[in-house]
């Protein structure tokens, strides 16, 4: 059932078919081998019916015809029925009809021990008269003994009745057994009709799925709120929360899940919290050493003067990844912190590249838009976006366009590209894709995690993808209109 791909109803209503069928072929097992059942219970229903309903008529007929004829309305309900039809005498031996090889099993069955003097006698026909009809003996016993069974190699099915008619003459004649031959269960539905069943079977089907449907309604629906919860927790969404009405395992999981949530909140916002405190702190001291080594350079060595300038540069990274930590911060904030306005986009993207790469020949496909939302979170996350493409590589496009009620804008190089396995942890706060870049050309690992959260506090995406022939393209899809 893993590989099956079907919704939680649908698989309820599988294994509860699978469970009657199960519990049917026990009980038919059972029934068979506690009461050494054969296929005589077939004929107890319709299929018996239709079998005396046979013997009846083909027996009217035959009387009313002569022996030599028999084999001619025989070959009748042959061809009505579409099965085979044979008249077997009291000893065994075929009489009228078409020959078959009849195992030794049913050849027990044939046997009949009523005397031929106690069958109705054949007609005789009146000169001038092809067919006399005469009615039926009103002393005919009514229903007539049969038997069904099955033999194998080939698989066979065989029904017998005995009729109350006698054939040949003198020492000769013999009570006669109607036999039918199929290769089937179903004899063509004389035997058996499967579509009542079937019909019987699809009404259980149709009314055990209306009888579940309340019950699986609500569990799938629990399960399908848990399930979108989840997703939004695991894109850090950890307001959100699910209903827990439910008395049972379903409702213990959203309480479960609710709890993880306000947990991971509460986490987060703390680690956030000591994170732009820690920041914010190391700030002063970063400002005075860079003052102290100010005073060092002047009053140093010229041999002193190497070890200083490593240690600036050093304090200068500091002070950088300090300023990308705040910036980090401040990003959830910015809704709160930034009215949106409304620009052209040409206009912002123009200033960019001019900030970001004014010795670069940049590409350039922008349509004629205009935007309303955070200008400067879109400056800050458009810059993070080119900065890195120039970064790695020498030729960068620019797409910007208008699909339906969005902006889709798109940044992309012809550099390395990004492993596929590192694509989905691209805006990871303190990511790199690759652990051997140096400080020089990999940066803080905060660029695209600011972007992201950027692009977000604009309402928007922002995904990546590998470019055929190498390279990057990072995509920003942003509303028209901004949606606070």
């Amino acid at each position: 059932m893993a590989g099956l791909k079907l919704p939680l109803y649908g698989k309820i209503l599988l294994w509860f078919l699978v469970n009657l069928f199960i519990l049917a072929a026990l009980g038919l097992w059972f029934m068979t081998a506690q009461f050494r059942l054969g296929l005589d219970w077939m004929l107890a229903g319709p299929g018996g019916e239709r079998l005396e309903q046979l013997g009846t008529t083909l027996t009217n007929e035959l009387r009313q015809r002569g022996e030599n004829e028999w084999p001619e309305i025989l070959l009748k309900h042959e061809r009505d029925l579409g099965l085979t039809l044979g008249l077997f005498g009291s000893d065994g031996l075929p009489k009228v009809g078409t020959s078959v090889d009849v195992p030794p099993e049913v050849l027990s069955k044939l046997i009949d021990k009523r005397r031929a003097e106690d069958m109705p006698p054949p007609p005789r026909p009146r000169k001038g008269d092809a067919k006399v009809r005469e009615p039926r003996a009103p002393n005919d016993s009514p229903p007539k003994p049969r038997f069904m069974m099955r033999t194998a190699e080939p698989t066979t099915y065989w029904a017998g009745l005995h009729l109350a008619l006698a054939y040949g003459d003198g020492n000769s004649r013999r009570p006669l057994t109607l036999l039918l031959v199929s290769d089937s269960i179903t004899g063509r539905g004389f035997f058996f009709n499967p579509w009542p069943w079937a019909g019987l079977a699809a009404g259980g089907l149709l009314i055990s799925a209306l009888i579940w449907l309340p019950v699986v309604s609500g569990i799938t629906r629990a399960i399908r709120r848990t399930n979108d919860a989840s997703k939004q927790i695991a894109a850090g969404e950890f307001d959100v929360r699910v209903s827990d009405e439910r008395g049972d395992e379903l409702g213990e999981l959203a309480s479960a899940v609710n709890a993880m949530a306000a947990q991971l909140g509460d986490y987060v916002t703390q680690q956030r919290r000591i994170t732009a405190d820690i920041a914010h702190e190391l700030c002063s001291p970063i400002a005075r050493m860079q003052m102290a080594l100010g005073v060092v350079e002047q009053r140093g060595t010229p041999e002193q003067a190497g070890y200083l300038k490593r240690i600036d540069s050093e304090l200068q990274h500091m002070a950088r990844l300090v300023e990308e930590v705040l910036a980090f911060s401040k990003a959830q904030t910015l809704p709160e912190a930034e009215e949106p306005v409304t620009f052209r986009l040409r206009e912002i993207i123009g200033q960019i590249i001019a900030r970001e790469a004014p010795d670069l020949s940049i590409q350039q496909h922008i349509d004629d838009l205009e935007l309303h939302t955070l200008r400067s979170a879109l400056d800050r996350a458009l810059g993070n976006v080119l900065r890195n493409a120039v970064r790695y590589a020498s030729a960068v496009e620019i797409h910007a366009n208008r699909r339906e009620d969005e902006v889709v804008i798109q940044v992309m190089d012809r550099g390395p590209g990004v492993p596929a396995e590192s694509l989905p942890r691209l805006f990871e706060p303190f990511f790199r894709p690759e652990a051997a870049r140096s400080r020089s050309t990999g940066g803080s690992g905060l660029g695209l995690a600011i972007t992201k959260r950027c692009v977000e506090a604009c309402g928007g995406s922002i995904t990546a993808a590998n470019r055929e022939g190498g390279g990057l393209a990072v995509t920003i899809r942003l509303p028209l209109q901004f949606l606070a």
